[in-house]
């Protein structure tokens, strides 16, 4: 028994030491924290993608992903937007609003499939009376640009970030269409 003990110990011992750990970053864009997102930034409105502000990226980040979804929707987890590889050059980066909602960016970033059957940011449209939704916006610093096809979905995506991930942050912005 005392060298099972022992052979656990080791074992979890080394699964520690190389471990990955994943380092805490901040997201922040026009709305604060689980409040509303603005109706310009949402399908009623203009439906310019979001401008975010993410603070704390490591220093050994080379590009940031983003994901955004919504677990409200009554067909289950609703992806509103998939973008990769945009590039990192600081500690601080700044994604403007009203990106194309092209495959490709002008600086290389790609954008992948969100579940409108669409490429770019594809924002707030919740069914009218289905009360509010949460808006999850994930932002994850990655060691490397990645290599997949702009056709990808956030679970392709999901897969081709493991092993790759420094840092992350969410943000959560609500919306009601009445």
């Amino acid at each position: 028994m005392k060298a099972l003990t022992l052979s656990l110990f080791a074992l979890a011992a080394s699964l520690t030491l190389y471990a990955t750990e994943v380092q805490t970053m901040q997201v922040t864009s026009i709305f604060a924290a689980n409040t509303h997102i603005p109706k310009n930034f949402t399908g009623e409105g203009a439906d310019e993608s979001l401008p975010l502000h993410i603070d704390g990226i490591p220093p050994e980040a080379k590009t940031v992903a983003v994901i955004m979804d919504d677990p409200d929707a009554p067909v289950g987890t609703f992806v509103h937007w998939v973008l990769w590889n945009y590039p990192v050059s600081g500690p601080s980066l700044a994604l403007s609003q009203s990106l194309p909602k092209t495959a490709k960016l002008p600086n290389g970033a790609l954008q992948g499939i969100t579940d409108f059957g669409r490429q770019g940011y594809n924002g707030p449209m919740p069914p009218r009376g289905h009360g509010i939704h949460h808006y999850h916006i994930k932002v994850y610093a990655l060691d490397s640009a990645l290599s997949i096809a702009n056709t990808s979905r956030k679970a392709d995506l999901e897969r081709a970030m493991k092993g790759h991930i420094l840092a992350q942050a969410e943000l959560v912005g609500l919306y009601e269409r009445k």
